[in-house]
């Protein structure tokens, strides 16, 4: 059985990724991968995604320059969701968030206000990374 029938694809042929930067243990970000995505991601080691908005394969780090390389692909128990656990390259401090931040997941649930507040800082202006 090829391993990537393992894989519990959703009716699009989707399966959801969390990338976790293996040194620190932060969460960078979820995104989406087909079988091709996963297939790539594994043969070069650099994460692949498959962009929805786009329709396409999204090569981490393509226009940013922010690449994932990859060290570890695991499975969860169900099969339904793809850990990668990366190095994420292109800039110190890691930049892995469009917004120019190390995270995609700097915002927190402020209760006693009832609001999502920015918690991390911008390292480095959009405008500048995707010129």
């Amino acid at each position: 059985m090829d391993w990537l029938d393992e894989v519990r694809w959703d009716a699009q042929g989707l399966v959801p990724v969390v990338a976790q930067e293996r040194d620190s243990g932060d969460v960078l970000m979820v995104a989406w991968m087909n079988r091709e995505a996963l297939q790539k991601t594994a043969q070069l080691g650099r994460a692949v995604y498959w962009s929805r908005s786009r329709g396409k394969l999204w090569y981490k780090g393509e226009e940013s320059g922010h690449v994932q390389q990859v060290h570890d692909i695991r499975l969860d128990c169900d099969g339904d969701v793809v850990l990668l656990k990366v190095t994420q390259l292109g800039h110190t401090p890691s930049i892995a968030c469009h917004t120019g931040r190390h995270s995609c997941f700097y915002q927190r649930l402020d209760v006693a206000q009832g609001r999502w507040q920015a918690v991390d800082p911008v390292l480095k202006d959009p405008e500048a990374i995707y010129r």
